[in-house]
């Protein structure tokens, strides 16, 4: 799909991330359609209407958007007269909600998902709770929390102490060889495929070093846990994120690490108020064009001139990254500089 190309904006490109209602997409759809009745060339017109109609036509008949998501591409190659419509459910989660008609499909939210170079397992662990996830590109996404009933110490004394004590040490027992078979179930098929490159371990206590020392991991997974292991104080998406950035040695050259430094750096500058940040369309343009920029952060949120100057920028040496929602801070892009913000190479 990325090798079509047309010459006016007529092929469609949709994404719809989970829990998206499928009515209001066709509804946004068959807005678009009558929109694009005023496009005053017929065969650009056609096509346009043709793409609508067949991405309507496969959305009615399903009533509702699977686990993962939908993507959908539809149009018409020029070249071959040749038309086709796709829609199918990702491999991994999409994240955005996305449609444009442009020239070319849009396959990059596609492509992170196939990147095979840099994806990390997450692991969090304590005495009963444990949180399974997942680094890949700029996506942090949990896979799955745990938790079981492991009590604390109790103090009654003799048999009937040391008889509690067992029981509790089955528990934590228990709950980690339960925790490290859903870790198996959930990264041994990365594995396999060749994608798994590397697992951070971490938690607030003991229990991480003993989850590393015992056999509750497959014997592959163990051999790719990056140390030192990790203290970590919290569970969930919040412990998974510092995990990450209390890693970031081991983490190089990983796009997740390198846009929570860029905003660091960013802040860092704005605080100095040194000159060395620059926003807004007209003045990274002019930046851009003294080939002053860089690094850059640009929000996708479907803005065409966005995505013009994002391409622009390549040209001229500077390190791009588009961010959505998956990243943390992203929000803080796009309200504080309207989704467009550079860092230069010195002052303009």
């Amino acid at each position: 799909m990325k090798k079509w190309s047309a010459p006016a904006t007529v092929l469609l490109s949709l994404y719809i991330p989970p829990g998206r209602p499928v009515s209001d997409v066709v509804n946004m759809l068959r807005q678009e359609a009558s929109i694009a009745q005023n496009i005053k060339l017929k065969r650009t017109r056609d096509a346009v209407e043709s793409a609508i109609t067949s991405a309507i036509d496969r959305l009615v008949t399903i009533n509702k958007v699977p686990e993962t998501g939908l993507v959908m591409f539809c149009g018409q190659n020029f070249d071959t007269n040749e038309f086709k419509c796709y829609m199918f459910s990702p491999p991994e989660k999409v994240t955005v909600y996305f449609y444009r008609t442009d020239k070319q499909f849009h396959t990059e939210f596609l492509e992170d998902m196939v990147e095979t170079s840099d994806v990390y397992g997450l692991l969090i662990v304590e005495r009963d709770q444990g949180t399974i996830g997942l680094l890949r590109g700029s996506r942090i996404e949990v896979l799955d929390e745990e938790e079981g009933y492991v009590p604390g110490k109790h103090m009654m004394g003799g048999q009937s102490q040391r008889r509690i004590d067992r029981i509790i040490e089955e528990l934590y027992h228990d709950f980690l060889k339960s925790f490290g078979e859903k870790v198996n179930s959930y990264f041994l098929p990365y594995l396999e495929s060749g994608k798994l490159k590397g697992i951070l371990l971490g938690g607030p206590g003991y229990a991480k070093k003993d989850f590393y020392d015992s056999d509750y991991l497959d014997y592959r997974l163990k051999k790719l846990i990056l140390l030192p292991l990790v203290d970590i104080g919290y569970q969930g998406e919040a412990g998974l994120r510092e995990m990450v950035m209390k890693s970031k040695d081991l983490l190089k050259n990983q796009k997740y690490v390198e846009i929570e430094d860029l905003i660091e750096e960013l802040k860092y500058h704005m605080a100095k108020d040194d000159g060395l940040v620059v926003y807004g369309i007209e003045e990274v343009n002019k930046a851009l064009s003294m080939g002053a920029v860089d690094k850059m952060i640009v929000y996708d949120e479907g803005r065409p001139e966005l995505e013009k100057i994002a391409q622009e920028a390549e040209k001229y040496g500077t390190k791009v990254y588009i961010v959505g929602e998956e990243v943390p801070e992203a929000e803080w892009v796009r309200k504080t500089f309207g989704g467009l913000v550079g860092k230069l190479r010195y002052r303009v």
